[in-house]
């Protein structure tokens, strides 16, 4: 089963049984953005998480067996045309540059990792409207001279 089909058999499943990405991952014992980045492919999920998940989904082990599989992470490099994504690669596009400078700044010539990472998305009720409310930690990695 390719990382594609096992997207699909879970995306399948999880509607067939009227669950949610944080439910699914309560049952994984593993953060939501986590689990959901997992089962669209784009992360691996270690063996235990990966049984428990096809377990509650009633997936065949073939799905457990590509979401075990380490992902090739390949997309378009052009703008995203979905709303949501889009907003995103505007934010990056506007702040990108502010948010290294920062970093910079505050830790020295360096990245955050996208390895060594978490990120929590909440909802945060707001009378004027519902705001999306995202937390992201990675650690600072240094460039390295020699």
């Amino acid at each position: 089963m390719t990382k594609e089909e096992m997207t699909d058999a879970i995306i399948a499943s999880k509607k067939a049984k009227g669950l949610s990405w944080e439910e699914i991952a309560e049952k994984t014992g593993l953060a939501p953005v986590f689990v959901t980045s997992a089962c669209l492919g784009m992360n691996s999920m270690p063996a235990e998480n990966a049984d428990k998940l096809c377990e509650a989904l009633g997936l065949p082990v073939e799905a457990g067996d590509a979401l075990k599989e380490f992902p090739t992470k390949v997309w378009d490099q052009i703008v995203p045309t979905d709303p949501v994504l889009y907003r995103f690669y505007e934010m990056c596009g506007v702040y990108g540059p502010t948010i290294k400078e920062l970093i910079k700044e505050k830790f020295g010539d360096g990245i955050m990792s996208a390895i060594d990472f978490t990120m929590h998305i909440d909802k945060e009720e707001n009378p004027a409207g519902d705001r999306v409310q995202i937390n992201i930690s990675g650690k600072f990695l240094p460039y390295k001279t020699w």
